[in-house]
């Protein structure tokens, strides 16, 4: 029998600790949709969880993420006297070891198969995702090599891009992709459609989460010149499983858009 019952508020830690340690987690949230079969009682959303519901489900250990969770549902979880563990999950580096930490507080004995193989990906994403290669290719490579330009839409009506210190733009950077408002004093600022297309952008990336941008939902709102990647967002913004495969899926995604195959076909 598994010692220790754990409640998820983060999908992707909730498919990290599923595959690790099966058995610990007794809650998830709706939105934790990853291992499929997933066998746990389901206690509302990440930004509404029930928190009376969690306590009634005698958790050891609730784990959250400062990001995705609200600061008085979690006051509020250990006001009840559950403990909380908080993650903080803004680059790479930082998702490796956060998870280390989580998997060891859910009672996972060793450094999973999968974690080992997400780290030996990520130092190996330079002969994955040279995307100078898919610029020669579009006839289209930049002065000097520079690295290409992009802004990544999270959200339209009003339209959200990644800005400062994300999870995802670490991930695109590492790709060889920069985002453009990697700079900018928010993390998640809106910006106009107009300001968007006058960027000087080389692509834009459009993932299916939280916002599912499809073939006729983003790539129209842009120049017909202007490739369009759209990406999984759980390989962009999930730190879990995923990640062992997510340079080769956000790469070949990026490859094809950029040389000429993307969404506009």
């Amino acid at each position: 029998m598994p010692s220790v019952r754990v409640v998820s508020l983060v999908p992707s830690l909730t498919e990290a600790v599923a595959v690790t340690a099966p058995g610990v987690l007794v809650g998830a949230t709706d939105w934790c949709t990853h291992p499929a079969d997933l066998d746990a009682v389901r206690i509302g959303g990440t930004k509404n969880p029930d928190v009376p519901a969690i306590v009634a489900l005698a958790p050891d250990l609730v784990i959250a993420n400062e990001e995705e969770n609200r600061a008085p549902d979690i006051a509020a979880l250990r006001a009840a006297g559950v403990e909380v563990l908080v993650t903080e999950v803004r680059g790479l580096d930082q998702a490796f070891r956060e998870l280390e930490r989580v998997l060891a507080a859910c009672g996972a004995g060793r450094r999973p198969g999968w974690l080992v193989d997400a780290e030996a990906a990520w130092r190996d994403v330079g002969g994955i995702a040279d995307l100078r290669g898919a610029a020669a290719t579009a006839e289209a490579t930049r002065p000097g090599g520079r690295r290409l330009r992009a802004a990544v839409p999270i959200w339209r009506r009003p339209w959200m891009v990644l800005g400062r210190d994300t999870f995802a733009g670490d991930l695109l950077a590492r790709l060889g992709v920069d985002n453009v408002y990697a700079g900018h004093a928010e993390r998640y600022p809106r910006v106009a459609i107009d300001e968007l297309r006058d960027a000087g952008l080389d692509l834009v990336v459009l993932p299916d989460e939280p916002y599912r941008f499809t073939r006729d939902d983003g790539p129209e709102a842009f120049p017909e010149a202007l490739p369009a990647a759209l990406v999984s967002g759980r390989h962009l913004t999930w730190y879990g499983p995923s990640l062992a495969e997510a340079p080769g899926v956000l790469g070949e995604a990026l490859r094809a858009a950029y040389g000429g195959r993307g969404p506009r076909g």
